[in-house]
C-alpha cells in the first residue's frame, strides 16, 4: 500500500466504527509504522472524580497501536494484546495518542503509543501503552 491508500483506508475504517464516532476520535496522521489520534475530552469522557475515564485514555491507546502497526500488515488487522501504564490524570482539552512501531514480521507488529493530555497549550504524558498488533485472518 502507498501512504495515500494507508491514510484513505485508515480514514474509512474510522469513519466506519460506531465507537470511535461517539468518543469524538480524529485520525491527524497516519504512515506505515506511526500514527497519531486526537480525541477532545468533554464531559462524557470524565469520570466520578472530574478527570478522563481510564477506559476512554485506554481505547484511544488502542486505536494508536492498531493504526500504527496494521498498516505494517498490509491492513485488516486487530489488537491482539496490550499493556497500559496510567502516569497522570487526563485533566484538560484534548487526548492526543501517537503510535509507533517497535517491531514487525508478516503477522504481527509490536507496537507503542504514548497518549498526551494536552492542557493551556502544553503536553503531559498521560499514560502508555505497548501491544502486539496482528494480521486478522480472511
Amino acid at each position: 500500500m502507498t501512504e495515500a491508500e494507508i491514510e484513505a483506508y485508515a480514514r474509512k475504517i474510522l469513519s466506519e466504527q460506531a465507537f470511535s464516532q461517539m468518543l469524538g476520535v480524529e485520525l491527524v496522521s497516519i504512515a506505515r509504522g506511526r500514527s497519531e489520534l486526537r480525541m477532545p475530552i468533554t464531559n462524557s469522557h470524565k469520570q466520578h472524580m472530574g478527570f478522563t475515564h481510564g477506559g476512554a485514555v485506554a481505547s484511544l491507546a488502542d486505536m494508536a497501536l492498531a493504526y500504527a502497526g496494521g498498516p505494517m500488515m498490509g491492513g485488516g488487522a486487530v489488537t491482539q494484546e496490550f499493556k497500559i501504564n496510567f502516569l497522570r490524570p487526563g485533566i484538560g482539552e484534548t487526548l492526543i495518542a501517537r503510535g509507533e512501531v517497535i517491531g514487525a514480521g508478516k503477522m504481527q507488529a509490536v507496537v507503542r503509543a504514548d497518549v498526551l493530555v494536552l492542557a493551556e497549550g502544553a503536553e503531559k504524558l498521560c499514560a502508555t501503552a505497548q501491544g502486539t498488533i496482528m494480521k486478522a485472518a480472511p
